[in-house]
């Protein structure tokens, strides 16, 4: 048995589906103005985002996006903070990841699991200079 969808509340539907569609290939398939946009993933998974005022989500929820290798980990990150974004530099924790807050009010988080060996090399990112928050 396998998960086919999720509804997420968001409050900005719009915002949402912009940075979804631009940093992680999710495609719209159908929306009703700025209040409902249904998102399919390369693996059929559906996204429907669904407005609302008032979403809060526990601190530790968030969705995560899983790339290939610590390589596209890099590149998420840096495309996602040239933009603006406040993400953190990716750190090798339970995986390579790092997480960023996405327009809408949720979590995302970028990873690839890598085996130990491999956690110990630097990143790719460089010397990336961040705000510290």
């Amino acid at each position: 048995m396998k998960i086919n969808h999720l509804n997420l509340t968001v409050t900005d539907v719009p915002a949402t589906r912009n940075f979804l569609e631009t940093y992680f290939g999710l495609t719209c398939i159908g929306s009703k103005g700025s209040g409902f946009a249904a998102m399919f993933d390369d693996d059929g998974f559906l996204l429907n985002l669904m407005k609302g005022k008032d979403a809060h989500y526990p601190k530790t929820f968030h969705i995560g996006f899983p790339q290939k290798n610590k390589q596209q980990v890099d590149e998420v990150n840096r495309r996602l903070s040239a933009d603006g974004y406040e993400a953190g530099l990716p750190k090798h924790e339970h995986a390579y990841t790092f997480y960023v807050s996405a327009p809408g009010g949720f979590l995302v988080e970028v990873y690839c699991q890598i085996a130990k060996e491999e956690a110990t090399g630097p990143s790719t990112v460089g010397s990336l200079e961040r705000p510290t928050s």
